[in-house]
């Protein structure tokens, strides 16, 4: 079976992992999820992740990140691009997750960086997700 939305696929196995509050979860690898594990540590989201190098196939290890009181960093993700439906942005364009307080993840032709940091830049690009 393949998946028609690997990235939605991702950010649904980390959902589901926080709401079971499992330690870490397993995701299929691809250069755009480790990028996006890249921005989810950078941002504090996630405490790491690392390649499992398996033979059958490789995987990204997520490690989650709770605080004393067992609640989650993260506590919400909103896929915005889909297969069907791609959204870009250009920089004017780039939105605002829950006031400054979450992030948008946006592929730009200068990788994958926050939405913050592709408005520094000056770049725009497709936007893949909402993390809050």
């Amino acid at each position: 079976m393949t998946i028609s939305d690997p990235i939605a696929d991702m950010l649904t196995r980390i959902r589901n992992a926080i709401m079971a509050r499992h330690d870490f979860v397993l995701v299929p690898t691809s250069r755009m999820k480790l990028s996006i594990a890249g921005v989810l540590k950078a941002e504090g989201f996630i405490s790491s992740y690392e390649v499992l190098r398996g033979k059958p196939h490789r995987a990204i290890k997520i490690y989650l990140k709770y605080d004393d009181n067992n609640q989650s960093a993260l506590s919400g993700l909103e896929r915005a691009s889909k297969p069907g439906l791609r959204v870009y942005v250009q920089r004017k364009e780039i939105p605002r997750v829950y006031g400054g307080l979450g992030v948008a993840i946006i592929s730009t032709p200068s990788g994958v960086m926050t939405g913050q940091q592709a408005w520094r830049q000056g770049v725009g690009g497709e936007l893949l997700c909402y993390v809050w």
